[in-house]
């Protein structure tokens, strides 16, 4: 994307756009080792022939090469047939920039472990030193994605362009097998090489050749009525990175960093050359930045080569497809090569070489500085229109946009227009004075690769308003909005207008109508503590709901990436590439506040919840507290089951555990699933002594409510959740496995066999106001749902005239006894059930001894006092896995279908 470039003829230039689309730089004179021998519809290409020694695919239709022969790319290794040549589309990758309308950048993380290629290099991922962009369909080498072209989804509006059409994200290769054609219906995908393209918003696949035929509109596939578009999202984020936007975690770049501590020992050891080998590799650096960073390219040329030959191979190596004549190699020494010079390792009498003994490993490539540049000068986002524009050492930005205004037939007032630069990470503002040329040569220094992705806009000049949301959390509880306001004040220094949640969430919105101000703001909170507890900040989405079309249903994804034996971070990314990352919402960073304010206007959403029923019950709890400032405040809620026990998603038909089924088919199944309503309760737990003759005797300590879905349990079951809690606090790096945790599980309870407590002399029971009379048991347990212990039945499915069948919706509470251990694990085995003991609605409990409680797999030791169990409120609405859809998707995974979207379902 260099939008810069050298001209010796300005005036022809400017009278006829060059031919090449390199942003307006003068044809460049091709030396002979640079020139094409082979020439193809797709620029940028370098191919030559090749003798084939071993099996290969070619890149273009994805057959094999039959044959000894082969044609390969030197910039990018795309292979192909002879007769494929004149057949090729894809654009090379050191021109694939030059193609993008829009820059964005990516989001890189660590890759996963699934076979995929390169999209810069095309060669396959190897080893552990590949990373993935965690948006869209991109997988690249770590050393590689510097060089990736800035291509991501634009998945939100920034206040400075509208869509007027929405177009299909095209992505080359890495395609599921089996996928076909949407125009030929033939077979695009390939496991062997980079080949086919798909489109990252309906998932459509087509050949390389086929896709532009497509039409350009896309309709976001069969998956359009959860997907948030892109254009109803608004997000100012000048200053922001995109991994701020999407608020991605930090222990990411960690990883990447010990990615690149991992691939510098593996490009060090290349250095590393035998006195008699034909070739030296030198280690080349492509700016100032570079060489900070420690960040360089590897090449390698033979010990007798000409300089311009050595400038070309490096400006391959770094992706840039300009003209060796206008570049220069430098050592550390700033002692630069002519072009007649010559790298000779031995110093032979017929080629002077300037380094004779030694050549050195370490050099800069450096652009020659020129008296004119010729700008390609975009007018506004989004638009075809170009401008040429020729600069020199006196020209200004203000000069720049009154000729480019001449150009496009549009007369020039001081102050309409704005001028900006576009570089990988940020968007810059320029002044009015400020020299051009100054500006380009100052990017070029800093690194060569950066001046090839910068764009330059020519914008009108608006008073677009400015709004940055950031949410504060772990602020005290309990505070007034005006208390709020002076911490905010005093740790801050805050003066922006805030929007208070409530104070059981420790946390409030500011509404910044600053660029600088909302950056300092966000850094300034992750270094700040407020009474001890480290405060979080989060960019938060604004959704323009006016903009929703009437009949879409967008889905809110929480994902708890620790659950699931990690798959959690697997199903993460899935959701992100597969919807609009905006409305996934990692559990870790913010919790289900972040998502559920970010859609609080929205007339009509669904709730995806992945993870286990603690993850579950906390959503449901917090979208319970904030009902009431929801425009949605009952929406219904599926899950996918990340836990241990999942016992709620058992009876919602969701399965017993994610077992890694394709994100895709999750979603089709949310969509199809159906409503309905379960019953939720209110536990008041007020802790009082209890005297030997039932009298109270004073406060132990303060109340406390919580709120279950599931069952609450008291005696021998709750204290075997007490005894894994504490294992599972002492070391939960090892708690990653679900078989791992049922492991535990067993052995808490086996310690327990001996164990007695006479629960029915510990406590009273009280069912709709009737005392019920407890036989001898450890263990009193309270269902609501007919899951207990991961799936087992304890109420039983024997017939009784005293009770009504239990259902999840029917307002009563199932009161079931256990003798032990042992009983709890014939319950489990299916072996027997429990022991009934009464039904009803309304539960008071009298407890006069300490006693381990457990809520929804929640454990702790109850202090002596009064328990009530009532309903809370109105029923919850979830989501209920249909029938037929899980009898045809267990069908799919028995026959092995693809882990992504066809293209026939994609297209619908």
């Amino acid at each position: 994307m260099a939008d810069s470039a050298r001209a010796k003829n300005v005036n022809s230039i400017m009278e006829s756009p060059p031919v090449s689309p390199l942003s307006g730089r003068e044809k460049p004179k091709q030396s002979p080792g640079s020139r094409s021998r082979y020439q193809v519809s797709a620029p940028g290409h370098s191919f030559r022939k090749v003798t084939l020694t071993k099996p290969t695919f070619c890149h273009n239709c994805s057959d094999f090469i039959w044959g000894l022969n082969g044609f390969i790319c030197e910039v990018c290794n795309f292979m192909c047939h002879e007769k494929c040549l004149k057949m090729v589309r894809t654009v090379c990758s050191c021109m694939a920039p030059t193609q993008v309308q829009v820059p964005v950048a990516h989001c890189f993380g660590p890759a996963g472990q699934k076979k995929r290629f390169c999209c810069v290099c095309r060669k396959h991922l190897e080893g552990n030193t590949a990373v993935r962009c965690e948006v869209c369909e991109l997988h690249a080498h770590y050393d590689c994605a510097t060089f990736s072209c800035g291509d991501c989804r634009l998945c939100h509006q920034d206040g400075s362009q509208d869509f007027d059409m929405f177009p299909h994200h095209w992505r080359e290769g890495n395609i599921p097998s089996g996928a076909r054609c949407e125009v030929c219906r033939h077979t695009c995908s390939s496991s062997d090489v980079l080949a086919g393209m798909r489109c990252q918003w309906c998932g459509i696949t087509t050949h390389a050749a086929c896709y532009l035929i497509m039409p350009p509109e896309c309709g976001l596939g069969r998956l359009r009525n959860m997907l948030l578009h892109p254009a109803c999202v608004r997000i100012c984020s000048r200053n922001f990175s995109k991994m701020h936007c999407y608020r991605i975690s930090e222990s990411y770049q960690n990883e990447l960093d010990n990615l690149e501590d991992a691939d510098r020992p593996t490009k060090e050891s290349q250095l590393a050359t035998t006195p008699d080998s034909g070739k030296q590799v030198l280690k080349v650096f492509d700016g100032d930045d570079a060489v900070k960073r420690s960040h360089f390219r590897l090449v390698s040329i033979h010990r007798i080569t000409k300089n311009v030959e050595v400038v070309e191979s490096a400006l391959r190596a770094f992706y840039i497809p300009d003209d060796p004549l206008e570049y220069e190699l430098q050592d550390n020494g700033q002692q630069a090569l002519v072009d007649d010079d010559v790298l000779n390792h031995n110093g032979s009498p017929d080629n002077q070489a300037i380094f004779k003994e030694n050549v050195p490993e370490a050099w800069l490539l450096r652009a020659k500085p020129q008296e004119t540049e010729v700008l390609k000068i975009y007018a506004d986002w989004l638009k075809v229109i170009v401008a040429y524009i020729s600069i020199s050492k006196n020209s200004t930005v203000d000069s720049v946009i009154k000729e480019v205004l001449t150009q496009l037939g549009k007369q020039f007032t001081d102050g309409v227009c704005s001028f900006f630069l576009h570089i990988p990470v940020q968007r810059q503002v320029l002044t009015g004075h400020e020299l051009l040329l100054d500006k380009l040569q100052e990017i070029r220094k800093i690194s060569l690769r950066q001046m090839n992705q910068t764009r330059f806009y020519i914008v009108e000049s608006r008073n677009r308003v400015v709004q940055v949301n950031l949410l504060l959390e772990g602020l005290p509880v309990q505070l007034s909005k005006e208390e709020y306001a002076d911490l905010l004040q005093e740790h801050l220094a805050i003066k922006s207008e805030s929007t208070h949640i409530g104070s059981r969430f420790r946390a409030v919105v500011l509404q910044i109508s600053c660029f600088s101000e909302a950056e300092r703001i966000y850094m300034l909170a992750k270094d700040t503590s407020v009474s001890n507890q480290q405060l979080t900040s989060l960019v938060l989405p604004e959704i323009m709901h006016n903009k929703l079309p009437k009949d879409d249903s967008p889905l809110l994804v929480f994902v708890n990436p620790k659950s699931g034996e990690l798959k959690g971070r697997e199903l993460l990314y899935g959701f992100r590439k597969l919807l609009n990352p905006h409305q996934v919402f990692d559990m870790t960073i913010g919790g289900p506040l972040s998502g559920l304010h970010t859609f609080r206007e929205v007339p009509r959403f669904r709730v995806l919840v992945c993870g286990g029923d603690g993850t579950v019950g906390w959503v449901l709890g917090v979208l319970e507290a904030i009902r009431h400032k929801l425009v949605c405040p009952e929406p219904p809620v599926g899950i996918v089951p990340l836990g241990t026990g999942n016992d709620l998603a058992r009876i919602l038909r969701w399965g017993a555990g994610y077992s890694g089924e394709d994100p895709y088919h999750i979603l089709v199944s949310v969509d199809e699933a159906e409503e309905v309503q379960i019953d939720r309760w209110t536990i008041l737990l007020d802790a009082q002594e209890i005297t030997d003759d039932g009298k109270e005797n004073g406060f132990l300590e303060p109340p406390k409510i919580v709120q279950m879905n599931n069952y609450f349990g008291l005696g021998i079951d709750a204290e075997v959740s007490l005894d894994f809690h504490h294992a599972r606090q002492e070391e939960p790096g090892k708690f990653n496995s679900r078989f791992h945790n049922k492991g535990v599980y067993l052995k808490a309870g086996l310690q327990k066999l001996s164990h007695t407590r006479n629960l029915h002399k510990d406590l009273k029971l009280q069912v709709d106001k009737q005392d019920i009379e407890l036989p001898s048991i450890e263990g009193l347990i309270f269902l609501n749902i007919p899951s207990w212990g991961s799936g087992a039945d304890l109420w039983g499915s024997e017939g009784d005239s005293r009770y009504g069948k239990p259902r999840i919706d029917d307002g009563m509470l199932e009161v079931v006894g256990v003798t032990g251990v042992v009983h709890m694990g014939q319950v489990q085995s299916g072996m027997r059930s429990g022991i009934r003991l009464a039904q009803g609605n309304y539960v008071r409990i009298t407890v006069t001894k300490p006693i381990p409680v457990q809520v929804d797999g929640e454990p702790w030791i109850q202090a002596p006092g009064h328990i009530i169990i009532s309903a809370a409120g109105p029923k919850v609405r979830m989501l209920r896995k249909s029938k037929h859809k899980q009898k045809k998707q267990s069908a799919s995974l028995k026959e092995g279908l693809s882990e992504s979207p066809s293209s026939s379902d994609g297209g619908q």
